[in-house]
């Protein structure tokens, strides 16, 4: 059994509502899951309410990512690229207000589709693939699309968490990575092919805080015949007796029911970075950075700063079966963010 800093997380086998029909949390939505089964039902709690759905694509020369998001009171759809080899970046956010037309459904497999005249998106899920198409007129000066295919295999296994910070705070999370994912993305006159790359998505649905802290760690990659996903948590979860920490190993979740430590220089973000579990070596990773976005808003009743590190991860992870498995320079990222919201 765990020590200090281990949870007793209780697995979810059967859909449930996340939401009593007073907007409270349903005690028992608090648990994890290996796919998704919450139905996200949030309702009351005026301006607290949070919804996204963030995609984020990985090769071995670029980086790609676009995102709806709704904080009640503003609704944000953004979209940004990193060239790993020039280094070129650039990111494009529309606002809208009260978050008009970023309609984001309860569900996982919910449609997304987001209009305007400077950002077109959709992500749409059929069968067993995802569909991710963008268009974006003047991006940077030039025209972006994305047209992608995100392929779901037989019995991947995904991690699907509540977050319990009170019975009217609390935030249902599914983190989804080592996606399969081909397609074409066009900057301008130059085109970036996927294939080989892999997607993560991050959804979600919850009631939060007004203030609020957290890091996460996202990568996928293949080792020595193994496709391996890390997705690792801390801040947003201590105390709560649940937490987002596990690992995909051939499309088979790990759940790690124990704090993740984030050993970091917030002063010096671009150095190395070092997770490890709280108490057993299940995971023992270190990151090492090589471009760091940092995204900021201020309008004065919401602000946000958020440091993405992108970089490689090297290390070994334990699965359940206490199976090791070591790994060098994946791709993926992690991140400090603080938000008033």
């Amino acid at each position: 059994m765990y020590k200090r800093g281990s949870y007793n997380e209780p697995e979810l086998a059967v859909p449930v509502n996340l939401c009593l029909p007073d907007g409270k949390l349903n005690p028992a939505a608090v648990c994890w899951s290996r796919r998704p089964l919450h139905n996200c039902n949030l309702n009351g709690a005026f301006l607290r309410k949070k919804r996204w759905n963030y995609w984020c694509i990985t090769t071995e020369k670029f980086l790609f990512s676009a995102t709806l998001s709704n904080t009640d009171y503003l609704g944000l759809a953004f979209v940004y690229f990193l060239d790993f080899e020039t280094n070129y970046f650039h990111e494009l956010t529309v606002a809208r207000p009260f978050g008009r037309g970023c309609v984001l459904g309860n569900r996982v497999e919910d449609d997304i589709n987001f209009i305007d005249k400077r950002l077109e998106m959709s992500f749409v899920k059929r069968d067993s693939y995802t569909f991710i198409k963008l268009k974006c007129p003047d991006f940077d000066g030039q025209t972006l699309k994305a047209d992608l295919t995100v392929k779901i295999p037989p019995n991947h296994e995904t991690l699907n968490v509540v977050i319990p910070w009170s019975p009217r705070r609390f935030q249902f999370t599914s983190k989804q990575n080592t996606l399969p994912v081909e397609g074409i993305i066009e900057l301008g006159e130059k085109e970036y092919d996927s294939v080989g790359g892999y997607a993560c998505l991050d959804f979600g649905r919850g009631i939060w805080p007004y203030s609020s802290f957290w890091n996460w760690a996202s990568a996928s990659g293949s080792s020595r015949g193994s496709l391996i996903g890390l997705n690792f948590g801390a801040g947003w979860t201590d105390g709560t007796g649940m937490n987002e920490n596990g690992i995909c190993i051939d499309g088979v979740l790990t759940k790690i029911s124990e704090d993740l430590i984030f050993e970091y220089n917030p002063a010096a973000l671009m150095n190395p970075w070092h997770f490890r579990t709280a108490v057993t070596d299940t995971v023992d990773v270190t990151m090492i950075p090589f471009y760091e976005r940092v995204a900021k808003t201020d309008l004065v009743l919401l602000k946000s700063e958020v440091h993405q590190i992108i970089g490689r991860f090297s290390g070994t992870v334990t699965d359940e079966e206490g199976v090791v498995y070591s790994f060098t320079d994946m791709i993926g990222w992690t991140e400090e963010h603080h938000a008033k919201w």
